[in-house]
């Protein structure tokens, strides 16, 4: 049987409708609420005329005949509530990046041809900067906040919409091949909308399997499964415009569980992060690898803090390395560390769970249902133990397509034999033993002296020094190698690790050809919100030409051979 969010969520909150689904700061939201609240935003968005405009097994997978809604919100229970609403309205929900500047969100209100947005009062200002280049966007749908800002012409207030809308919901009868649209980060390239089925992305990354990796056969097991759960509370860190929350929240919904976000909904505060945990009595909390971990393992240091309630931190959308999830187990000796891999493209894939007994590793993943490494050319599916250097892929459950890029779409989901694959880019080994081993993104390779040296290797290599808080690792060109490795280093606070005692420690885990050539010390290393790093400007960083000085950074040589 093939699901949609709308009834999945209709049949939970109808199982569970006095089980709290969302603590926000002062708010406390019950499953029925948030079931009701999500109603009445769909009848709203239906009655200004949103909806299917053309069926699905009419078009091609890299187009959509649903109207789009953006969610240009922080973290809170309107960015639920937005979703689900979209979904009960048979609008495509899509999330957009609260950091871009005005010529990035013009682009992706235009690539995406939103034609409802709801937003932060914060962000008024921006919308109403570009909204003359955007004649699609029609509905506005604001979001009271601290800001102050004023409604824009013609938007409605957020509660407002609410009130107006009907409580029972629009009536439309729903269905699995309703869009969810994903945008990516863009950190190597321009941000692409990923589309996914409902269908697909349910099982895929967001709550439809068991916990044996079973996919539900009825909606009554559906509530059921939920039922069933004892109703844990789950710390949502990341932003919900990054998937990897996205997933997580859903997840924890469709196993009845709580949904808790910190009270600052605009950074990581590692003091608001470890509080919220302590204050609700947390199970588990989401992070998203190294830039979450360190600032949360230093402030546990500091701090004094009853964290007895959690016994599982999961991470996902960027690596946890070695040493921090070492650490994380001797502050904490009873956790579990779930580091979990996967794409905008894929959903999840596969899993890396430590704790005490069994030790920790970064980079190693057991495979779930459909996790796979093809050859390079993409025409055959790579056996465990061939050793063979391919790319991870995913079959099963995939996306349609990019959204208007029949060439990149074909490019990214290919067939073999006849059956489709999702192939985002990162390279990957399937050992013998059945694990597969991630060695990172094509697209930061860097190619130097003819050897491929995976960026996340070296990163991951510098991290093991304990004076390395954050670093990561680009190319530049090189007369000699082509390519040359440089790293971008912060170190901790009050930290003098020299070139050489880095080398030193990256020596001791990679080989000499693959040790950076330069490094560039800089007080912070701009990531994305959600923690990933930002390939475009550490290249800029390191300085795009041979020989070119970074800007405004201090930088020194090493000069050894690779």
């Amino acid at each position: 049987m093939e699901f949609d969010f709308a009834r999945t969520s209709e049949a939970i909150a109808a199982a569970l409708p006095d089980r709290l689904a969302i603590i926000f700061r002062d708010r406390r939201i019950r499953y029925a609420e948030l079931a009701e609240r999500s109603r009445r935003l769909a009848s709203h968005l239906h009655a200004c005329g949103l909806g299917v405009q053309r069926k699905r097994a009419a078009l091609p997978n890299h187009e959509s005949g649903q109207d789009h809604l953006a969610i240009y919100l922080y973290n809170g229970n309107e960015y639920i509530e937005s979703m689900l609403g979209a979904f009960k309205a048979r609008v495509a929900p899509l999330n957009v990046n609260y950091r871009y500047v005005e010529e990035e969100l013009l682009y992706l209100f235009q690539n995406s041809g939103s034609r409802a947005v709801v937003y932060h009062a914060e962000f008024a200002p921006r919308l109403a900067a570009i909204r003359d280049r955007l004649p699609n966007l029609e509905v506005l749908i604001q979001v009271e906040d601290e800001s102050g800002h004023a409604l824009l012409p013609g938007a409605i207030p957020y509660e407002e919409a609410l009130a107006n809308g009907s409580p029972g919901g629009p009536g439309l009868e729903t269905s699995p091949d309703d869009l969810y649209i994903l945008y990516t980060g863009g950190t190597t390239g321009m941000p692409k909308g990923v589309l996914w089925r409902s269908a697909d992305i349910y099982p895929a990354a967001m709550g439809g399997r068991k916990l044996d990796g079973k996919e539900f056969e009825s909606i009554e097991e559906v509530a059921a499964f939920a039922t069933a759960g004892a109703g844990m509370k789950s710390l949502c860190g990341p932003p919900l415009m990054h998937g990897a929350a996205q997933w997580g929240a859903f997840i924890n919904f469709g196993m009845g569980n709580t949904v808790v976000f910190a009270n600052d909904a605009r950074k990581l505060d590692p003091v608001d992060f470890l509080s919220t945990i302590e204050r609700e009595g947390c199970n588990t909390a989401t992070i998203v690898g190294d830039a979450f971990a360190r600032p949360i393992l230093d402030e546990i240091k500091r701090g004094d803090y009853d964290l007895k309630s959690l016994f599982l931190v999961a991470s996902g959308g960027a690596p946890l390395s070695t040493a921090n999830k070492q650490e994380f187990l001797d502050q904490l000796p009873n956790l579990t560390i779930m580091d979990a891999i996967g794409s905008s493209e894929t959903g999840a894939q596969a899993t890396n769970p430590s704790n005490k007994a069994s030790g920790v590793s970064t980079g190693s993943f057991k495979p779930g249902v459909g996790a796979c490494v093809v050859s390079e050319d993409m025409r055959r599916v790579l056996e465990p133990g061939s050793e063979e250097i391919g790319w991870f892929a995913q079959k099963g459950h995939v996306p349609l397509g990019y959204l208007g890029d029949p060439r990149k779409s074909g490019e990214t989901f290919p067939s073999i034999d006849g059956t489709r694959y999702s192939v985002p880019g990162d390279r990957a080994l399937h050992h013998a033993d059945g694990i597969i081993e991630v060695l990172g993104r094509d697209s930061v390779t860097i190619n130097s002296g003819g050897e491929k040296i995976f960026a996340e290797e070296v990163e991951h290599a510098l991290k093991l020094h304990s004076d390395v808080f954050d670093c990561v690792v680009a190319g530049r060109p090189s007369e000699r190698w082509g390519q040359e490795v440089v790293a971008v280093v912060q170190l901790r606070e009050g930290a003098r690790a020299s070139e050489e005692d880095l080398l030193a420690e990256a020596g001791q885990h990679i080989a000499r050809y693959k040790l950076p050539k330069a490094f560039v010390f800089r007080d912070a290393i701009q990531r994305s919100p959600s923690g990933k790093a930002d390939y475009r400007w550490a290249r800029e960083e390191v300085g795009e030409q041979s020989g070119s000085r970074p800007r405004a950074a201090k930088i020194r040589i090493h000069s050894g051979a690779p």
